[in-house]
C-alpha cells in the first residue's frame, strides 16, 4: 500500500504542473470556445489516471518522481523536486527529521508512509460515502414524480432542474415550472445529456475522491464544474436570437440557487457560478477561426510539454 500510495503522490505532483497551466491558460483563452477549458480538464483526468508516461525533450515537468519509491530505506532521505532551489531548502529538513540514528532499527518514514496510506485510503472512502449517502438521499426526494417527458419526471419536491443517474440519467423538473423556463431549462439539461456531461463530472468527483489531500484538485474540479455548465450554455445559445439569449438568462436568474457543497451529482441549472454564466451568455459571440485556432494549439503545446516526462 505504501508504494501505492507514493505512486498517486508522485503522480499527483506531476499533474498539479498541468493543473496550474490550464488555471492560466483558461485565463488567457476567455473569448475561445467554452468547450475547450473542458477539453483541457480532461487532458489533467488523463494525467491523473495514467501511472506512466512517455519521455520528452519538450516536457517542462522538472521532475517525474519527486519522492523516491526507496524513500523509506535511504540512509539520508531526499526528493529530487526537479528544481534546485526547492531541494536545497526541503531535503535538509527531511534529512534532519527522518534519518534515522544508528541504534534505530528502522527508518522512521517506514513508520510514517503507511500511516499515511491508511489516512490517504481513509479518505477515499469518506468521500465516496458522502457522495454515496447525497445520491441516496436526493433518489429518496424524487421518489414521487410525474412523467412529463421522455426520461423527464415532474417532482413537488424539486426546487431546480437537474439531471441525476449515470448510466440512465432522468432530468427532473419542478411541479411549479412551466412556459417558456421549462422549456429552456430543458433544453440545457438535454445538451448536458448530449455532451455526456452525467458520466464526465462523476469522473472528475472520483478523481477528487482519490487526490482529496491536493488543493489544486479541488480547485481544478470546482472549475471543471463551471466550465462544464458554460460549455452547455454555448452549445444552447449558439443559434439562439437575442430575444432568446436574453430569456435564456432570465431563466438562469430565476432557477438559481446557492451551493453549499461540493457535489459530484447532480447537474443542476442554476447551481453553478450563474453571475459569470449570465455575463458570458449575454456577451456571446461566435469565436472566430483564429481563435479556434490558437486554442487547440495551444491544447496540443500543453499536451507535448506536460503530458510527457523529462
Amino acid at each position: 500500500m505504501s508504494a501505492v500510495f507514493l505512486k498517486i503522490l508522485n503522480m499527483s505532483i506531476t499533474a498539479s504542473w498541468l493543473i496550474l497551466a490550464v488555471v492560466l491558460v483558461r485565463l488567457l483563452l476567455k473569448k475561445a470556445p467554452k468547450w475547450i477549458p473542458c477539453l483541457l480538464w480532461g487532458l489533467v483526468a488523463i494525467r491523473l489516471v495514467c501511472p506512466f508516461s512517455f519521455g520528452s525533450i519538450f516536457s517542462l515537468i522538472p521532475s517525474s518522481e519527486t519522492i523516491p519509491t526507496n524513500i523509506t530505506v535511504q540512509q539520508e532521505p531526499a526528493i529530487n523536486s526537479g528544481i534546485t532551489a526547492v531541494n536545497e531548502f526541503i531535503n535538509p529538513v527531511i534529512a534532519e527529521s527522518f534519518t534515522p540514528a544508528p541504534t534505530d532499527s528502522v527508518n522512521p518514514l517506514q513508520i510514517i508512509i503507511p500511516i499515511a496510506a491508511i489516512v490517504w485510503i481513509a479518505g477515499i472512502v469518506i468521500m465516496l460515502a458522502y457522495a454515496l449517502i447525497s445520491y441516496i438521499k436526493l433518489k429518496k426526494t424524487v421518489s414521487v414524480c410525474v412523467p412529463v417527458g421522455e426520461r423527464i419526471l415532474s417532482c413537488d419536491e424539486v426546487k431546480a432542474t437537474f439531471i441525476l443517474g449515470v448510466f440512465r440519467p432522468v432530468i427532473y423538473v419542478p411541479s411549479s415550472m412551466s412556459g417558456e423556463t421549462l422549456d429552456l431549462v430543458i433544453r440545457h439539461e438535454t445538451a448536458h445529456l448530449q455532451r455526456h456531461d452525467h458520466w464526465w463530472k462523476p469522473l472528475g468527483y472520483l478523481l477528487l475522491a482519490i487526490y482529496w489531500f491536493n488543493p489544486l484538485c479541488w480547485i481544478a474540479y470546482i472549475l471543471l464544474s463551471r466550465d462544464i455548465e458554460m460549455a452547455c450554455d454555448e452549445k444552447v445559445i449558439c443559434d439562439m436570437n437575442k430575444d432568446d439569449i436574453a430569456a435564456y438568462s432570465q431563466a438562469l436568474l430565476d432557477c438559481s440557487f446557492p451551493r453549499r457543497r461540493i457535489t459530484a451529482c447532480p447537474l443542476a441549472f442554476g447551481e453553478v457560478g450563474v453571475k459569470e454564466r449570465v455575463k458570458g451568455v449575454l456577451n456571446y459571440k461566435k469565436p472566430a477561426f483564429w481563435i479556434i485556432l490558437i486554442a487547440v494549439i495551444a491544447c496540443i503545446v500543453l499536451a507535448v510539454c506536460l503530458m510527457t516526462d523529462p
